[in-house]
């Protein structure tokens, strides 16, 4: 009996051994298509469909699709299924707006309440992120930018926020992934992150207030900007 867990093998079409389907790669690369218009909002998301193209079972394909709902990127619809929601510019910056908000008082609360080794963390982190930025290094870099956002959030200590800002971030994530893209974005996303940094290495509230703010806009306007 075939072991219907989430990670399949997917037998690659040369014969040889097969690969390893993750449900977070089917997730992506449906991601992906969603963001760039090559799978249309109204679109059903097909189980039995996409279990054919990615050589695995239900499994992986329904936490994919349960990732894609709650990204907001689709939505469970009676008799219908899942099926792919517009994605709209205002939508967007919507939520960017509230993540600029979240994300400035986490930095806030982070300068007045991180302890001495969680910015010496936070520091090492942004070091490292500069050895990938110089490497070339996108993926490790996107990965890491993402670290970087998480330690602030937990550096509030406050479980509430902590959780509000996760869940946004769940949505936004494969927006803000897109925008990291280009060597002059990531560059301009680690100045950023050093003011950041520097603010909250300084325990400066206010300081950290507005980098984090300004971050948020500058990458929202990033992702507005390929949606055109």
């Amino acid at each position: 009996m075939k072991d219907d867990s989430h990670t399949d093998a997917a037998q690659s079409g040369d014969g040889a051994a097969p690969r390893k389907v993750h449900s977070t790669h089917i997730a992506a690369e449906l991601e992906a298509e969603i963001i760039s218009g090559d799978i249309t909002a109204g679109t059903r998301l097909d189980e039995q469909s996409l279990t054919r193209r990615f050589g695995v079972s239900r499994t992986p394909v329904r936490e994919a699709l349960h990732t894609l709902v709650a990204r907001s990127l689709a939505e469970r619809i009676h008799y219908r299924g899942v099926v792919v929601t517009e994605i709209t510019r205002d939508r967007v910056e919507q939520m960017f707006d509230a993540m600029g908000e979240i994300e400035a008082m986490c930095g806030r609360l982070s300068a007045e309440r991180m302890s001495i080794g969680e910015r010496a963390g936070l520091e090492d982190l942004h070091r490292r992120m500069g050895k990938m930025m110089a490497q070339g290094d996108t993926a490790d870099y996107e990965t890491a930018n993402g670290e970087f956002h998480t330690m602030i959030l937990e550096g509030t200590h406050n479980p509430d926020l902590i959780e509000l800002g996760n869940k946004l971030r769940l949505k936004l994530a494969p927006f803000r992934k897109s925008q990291l893209r280009s060597a002059e974005r990531i560059e301009k996303s680690n100045a950023e992150h050093a003011a950041i940094v520097n603010a909250i290495l300084d325990r400066d509230p206010a300081e950290a207030d507005r980098t984090l703010r300004r971050h948020l806009i500058s990458a929202a306007r990033e992702v507005l900007a390929r949606m055109l």
